[in-house]
């Protein structure tokens, strides 16, 4: 009788600690993800914005794929982290021969590979919080894990930005780390224990029944579906003007035309800062309060950001809207990686998981080149109003979900 909480306790230490240590060439991964492989491409390469926006969808295209990856998973029967170490060690293969052949296809390739990789692995890890942490606890363990990745990412931010503004012709040095990063993260990530996913009918039949099976709880779960479309438009409108920051602060036609230090400062330095302060305090809000309250509030707080950062026409506004960016990302990093754990049938939670980051896929695939073609023809503060108003839109959707579930059953939804 004493076993399974004795083997389910060791799990969860054993997963805590893999994930701590994970955590360390996770930041760098982040920060060259989110950062570096557009600062390559822009300063180092010359890019134009078909290459940019390249780059840019390869990590949403890893999230479109993630149904696929469900459902190969389940079929191989391996155990979820056996296959997503897997994944991240052909991302070191991709950067290495990226800093082995610095030519622009070559680059774009193995860019968008390696940010592809990073997100197909995202549903894996779902099941494993799932199984391994207990439920009023998962809001604080992924987030102290998360304050590991987001100081590393800051100080790596800074350093790589430093290195590049001495000599931009250095990137080969920032794209070999990342490659020793996903081969550290590859070792660690074998190491956590994790079960294979449960294989339904569908699953063993063929992959397109299952995708569709994944699919379908859009239209028997009315929560889901609700909660799908407010993201769909507040991750929309997000990922149209992430990208834009990089370019906005970097490209000499908007006036501002900041070094790689520089740039790096306001884009991963500011942000990875306040994620650092606010991410365990998320972590408790998670585990505690009203899951669609929350939302709404990062919804407001990623539109303020928006708002001062592009529209702002000053040093201040870029670093307030920096900063509260980074609060909103630091609750919206736990809200994304875990929301479905509160509702979905444990042996689905990588199904529901998966259809969460297929839509984070779409969007993110399309919004980056809307955002690059946007911005020829319109000011870049237009754009920021415009998503603002969409964001808005976003959390008018989930108001009624904040008033209806506030003492109800799922209350900490």
């Amino acid at each position: 009788m004493t076993s399974q909480p004795a083997n389910a306790n060791l799990h969860t230490q054993a997963t805590y600690l893999l994930e701590r240590l994970r955590a360390i060439p996770a930041g760098i991964i982040e920060s060259t993800n989110s950062t570096f492989f557009l600062l390559i491409a822009l300063q180092a390469l010359q890019a134009d914005s078909l290459s940019k926006s390249l780059i840019l969808a390869g990590g949403n295209i890893g999230l479109l794929l993630t149904p696929w990856v469900v459902m190969w998973v389940a079929r191989s029967g391996q155990p979820v982290m056996r296959v997503a170490a897997w994944l991240m060690g052909f991302g070191t293969i991709a950067l290495i021969i990226a800093a082995a052949f610095p030519i622009l296809p070559i680059y774009i390739a193995a860019a968008m590979l390696a940010y592809a990789l990073t997100n197909m692995v995202i549903p894996l890890f779902t099941p494993v919080y799932q199984a391994n942490y207990a439920p009023r606890e998962r809001g604080k363990y992924v987030s102290r894990a998360i304050v590991v990745r987001v100081a590393v990412a800051a100080l790596y931010g800074e350093l790589a930005g430093r290195l590049l503004t001495l000599d931009v012709a250095l990137f080969r040095i920032v794209l070999v780390i990342a490659a020793v990063s996903f081969a550290a993260s590859a070792f660690i990530i074998s190491r956590i224990p994790s079960q294979p996913i449960h294989a339904n009918a569908s699953a063993e039949q063929g992959g397109l029944k299952q995708i569709l099976q994944s699919m379908s709880f859009l239209r028997t779960d009315k929560l889901l579906r609700n909660t799908m479309t407010a993201w769909m438009l507040m991750g929309f409108a997000n990922l149209m003007m992430m990208p834009l920051r990089v370019e906005y602060l970097a490209n000499p036609i908007y006036g501002i035309n900041l070094n790689a230090q520089q740039t790096a400062f306001l884009t991963v330095v500011i942000p990875s800062l306040a994620r650092l302060v606010m991410s365990p305090i998320f972590g408790w809000v998670f585990d505690r309060l009203n899951f669609f309250a929350t939302r709404v509030a990062l919804n407001i707080a990623f539109a303020i950001s928006i708002l001062a950062f592009f529209t702002g026409n000053s040093y201040a506004g870029l670093v307030i809207g920096s900063l509260v960016f980074g609060i909103a990302i630091a609750g919206g990093d736990i809200t994304w990686s875990l929301w479905v754990t509160k509702f979905a049938p444990p042996a689905r939670v990588a199904d529901y998981m998966s259809v969460h980051t297929f839509f984070t896929g779409i969007r993110g695939v399309l919004a980056p080149l809307l955002a690059f073609q946007l911005i020829t023809r319109f000011p870049v503060g237009q754009i920021g109003l415009l998503c603002a108003v969409m964001i808005g839109l976003a959390s008018l959707i989930l108001v009624p979900e904040v008033r209806f579930r506030r003492d109800g059953p799922v209350g900490c939804l």
